[in-house]
């Protein structure tokens, strides 16, 4: 019995060693997808293209109509700042318009956030 404990732990922590969070970044960013685009032909749709996200200005994306609180917030996004927005647009930024409850889970979040970190402003991804 107890080699069979250490078995499935063995597996269990092997499976986990293996992830790959930009592999299941891009699982989480489905849930994102029906407002926003990345990669070479990203367009604004409900919400800004996210390509170049990390080290932009918030509200700076050209030709997508932001709320005041966003154009105004003077944020720059790093990796705490869109973790703290991913999880809670509305507290993490009062007053801008994106009507998305958030993603509460830290691993989803971090994954999320290294899948974006793949897209340049041009919205290739190395190779």
């Amino acid at each position: 019995m107890a080699r069979a404990v250490v078995l499935v732990l063995l597996v269990a922590m092997s499976s986990a060693a293996y992830a790959d969070p930009v592999e299941d970044g891009a699982e989480v960013f489905k849930r994102c997808r029906a407002c926003h685009q990345v990669g070479e032909n990203a367009k604004n749709v409900l919400g800004p293209q996210l390509n170049g996200l990390l080290g932009r200005k918030a509200g700076s994306v050209e030709g997508f109509n932001y709320s005041d609180a966003n154009k105004n917030s003077g944020l720059v996004w790093d990796e705490k700042a869109l973790a703290d927005y991913i999880k809670d647009p509305r507290g993490a930024m009062p007053g801008n318009k994106m009507a998305f409850p958030g993603i509460k889970d830290e691993r989803d979040v971090a994954d999320l956030i290294a899948y974006l970190k793949t897209f340049g402003e041009n919205g290739k991804q190395p190779k």
